[in-house]
């Protein structure tokens, strides 16, 4: 071995193959444990856990607690708190409900069914949302006051407006437009269902791709061709099997026959229906996508992760922390709005108990994603997946047969660990 042989050895070490696959440890981790909860269940449950039906009401269960827990990642990144998440989501519930029950039939004489009702209720929601989001966010930001209490205010204040809004009545049935972004009432099809996983393969690889390109022309280290190829294995294989299972859960032959009747059709022998991805599912994969381009992509997400890094520097540095610090709760508040979309959609109605706890969920969703309470530190994807744990969790354990104060314990339990774990991890990788 020559001298120069010698001293370019211990400079490339032999990578494994996460190392080369450039895979997140954490994420990995996450999946892991998701994967060995669901099989888990599954076998205890004797197969009914993994079933097409079961997966599909999952992933509609999930979506109204993940969608908030994405804006929450950005609260506790900046190494603030929320606990308003749940009661506001009821005040906006319970505004949209009385808006096309109450105020559009009544006041402005739209007729119950009018095209334009789902429309006016969400955007008079969103606005309600994110105007509260934004006055207690003023309230943290310039008056100094603590998130923990502003929120914990909140909490209080905000689901007894809702409470006050309907009289304490369930508001209901809603408008059947509005209804489709429940889950049930609303997905693709089998045929919209493939067509949006081809596009979104199609994207993903180009994606892939595109960073290689770029990497390439700024003189970065790439990965190796067959890296990529596994890479681009595992995504397709992913996102075509979601597809695939949520095409595989039909229309009950019933519905079916119910659904022919009123249009005064006889339905045909053998004739099958597939649900396909719900629109919910749709509307909380946009979130993702855009809350991770603004976390990674713009000046916004730069000043959220560097205020949390450390907010002294974010401020001597030009950063204006309490502009930005409302901004996120209004973000926050506009994402709770949504939420009560979905969660309003999924019932049918709005109900006073709705969103009842989840603020602890949200925020529990977040740090199991690996969200750092310390703040600086947290990714949209970990808070998803905090979220679909969580809700298979509770969803396993409902099906198993244990009743719901053990559910509770076992949840917080499971918190408390998966905190545990992540501060031993970041210790032992010199993570802050």
């Amino acid at each position: 071995m020559t001298h120069s042989d010698a001293d370019l050895s211990p400079a490339t070490p032999k990578k494994n193959i996460v190392q080369t696959l450039e895979l997140d440890l954490r994420l990995l981790g996450m999946i892991g444990a998701f994967a060995v909860l669901c099989i888990g269940f599954d076998l205890v449950t004797g197969g009914r856990f993994l079933t097409p039906r079961n997966i599909f009401n999952l992933t509609i269960q999930t979506v109204s607690v993940a969608i908030m827990a994405t804006g929450m990642v950005f609260v506790i990144v900046t190494r603030h708190i929320d606990l308003s998440v749940g009661a506001l989501l009821a005040t906006c519930s319970a505004v949209m409900a009385m808006t096309q029950t109450q105020f559009l039939p009544n006041v402005l004489g739209l007729g119950l069914g009018h095209p334009l009702i789902p429309w006016i209720s969400i955007a008079v929601g969103l606005l309600v949302g994110t105007l509260i989001g934004a006055f207690q966010g003023w309230m943290v930001g310039y008056l100094t006051i603590p998130a923990f209490i502003v929120t914990l205010g909140g909490l209080l204040v905000w689901r007894n407006v809702g409470w006050y809004l309907t009289s304490g009545k369930t508001i209901g049935p809603l408008d059947p437009t509005f209804q489709k972004f429940g889950g049930i009432n609303g997905t693709l099809g089998a045929t919209g269902s493939w067509i949006l996983g081809l596009l979104a393969v199609a994207g993903a690889l180009y994606g892939l791709w595109n960073s290689r390109r770029n990497k390439i022309k700024h003189g970065f280290t790439v990965k190796p061709l067959w890296a990529e190829g596994v890479l681009a294995g595992i995504i397709t294989a992913a996102i075509l099997g979601f597809v695939a299972i949520l095409n595989a859960y039909e229309v009950p032959t019933r519905k079916l026959q119910r659904m022919f009747e009123a249009r005064g059709e006889v339905m045909p022998e053998g004739f099958t229906q597939s649900y396909g991805i719900p629109i919910s599912v749709l509307l909380l994969i946009f979130i993702a996508i855009v809350m991770t381009i603004l976390a990674k992509r713009t000046r916004l997400g730069r000043y959220i992760f560097a205020t949390g890094g450390n907010p002294d520097a974010a401020e001597l540095s030009g950063i204006n922390t309490r502009w930005l610090t409302v901004k996120i709760f209004a973000l926050m508040g506009a994402l709770c709005a949504i939420s009560a979309v979905v969660a309003s959609a999924r019932l049918t109605n709005h109900s006073n108990d709705i969103g009842t706890l989840d603020e602890l969920r949200v925020i529990a969703a977040a740090v199991i994603g690996g969200t750092a309470l310390a703040g600086g530190l947290g990714t949209i994807h970990g808070a998803i997946l905090g979220a679909l744990i969580m809700q298979s969790l509770q969803s396993g354990m409902a099906m198993v047969g244990v009743d719901a104060p053990l559910q509770n314990i076992v949840v917080g339990a499971v918190l408390v660990l998966a905190v545990l774990i992540d501060i031993i991890y970041r210790k032992k990788t010199g993570e802050s």
